[in-house]
């Protein structure tokens, strides 16, 4: 499956830090956090956000990062 702007949510947001959920539905964690999977909402998106991910296969907290060649999601546990 693709990325669905409607299952990300905003949990809470304070001093330009946002903390997200995304529902993955029957996606698995490996494709959610691969590179520019969220480029759909890179607009909404900030360097340093926590997004907590919920897919098919468990649920993982990631960050997220913004290097010049694309958006990418990284867990600080893996």
């Amino acid at each position: 499956m693709a990325f669905a702007i409607r299952n990300l949510s905003v949990l809470a947001y304070a001093n330009g830090f946002t903390l997200w959920h995304y529902k993955a539905g029957s996606d698995r964690l490996a494709s959610v956090v691969g590179r520019d999977f969220f480029a759909d909402a890179a607009d909404m998106l900030a360097q340093g956000d926590v997004m907590m991910v919920s897919a098919v296969d468990g649920a993982r907290i990631v960050t997220v990062a913004v290097p010049d060649d694309g958006m990418t999601i990284t867990s600080p546990l893996s």
